[in-house]
């Protein structure tokens, strides 16, 4: 199993709401793609603020094998919604940060 942890810096203007509403959609990922296992979402809690950088949320997604990570990669609906998700961080794409772990 693969996990793949994605950790975001939203611009300040973004809302609880409007993250809500992205994580929706990114789980609805899961009955489009065969092999997604699990999605969660969480908010950093983490004290060391420094290093925090203001990556102050995450989001997960545990596929079956890396090719269902390769398949999600590449899916349109999923890169759609990434577009979305950048468009609204700080910095764009520096504000995000992806991790794959093997479980």
């Amino acid at each position: 199993m693969l996990r793949h942890l994605v950790h975001l810096r939203f611009a300040k203007d973004v809302t609880d709401a409007d993250k809500a509403a992205l994580y929706k959609d990114l789980a609805g990922l899961g009955d489009h793609i065969g092999g997604i296992l699990d999605f969660q979402s969480r908010r950093n809690v983490s004290v060391e603020l420094p290093l925090v950088r203001d990556f102050n949320d995450m989001f997960w997604f545990d596929f079956r094998d890396t090719s269902v990570r390769d398949v999600y990669l590449d899916d349109p609906k999923h890169q759609e919604i990434g577009g979305r998700i950048v468009a609204k961080l700080e910095g764009g794409a520096d504000g995000v940060f992806v991790c794959d772990i093997e479980l």
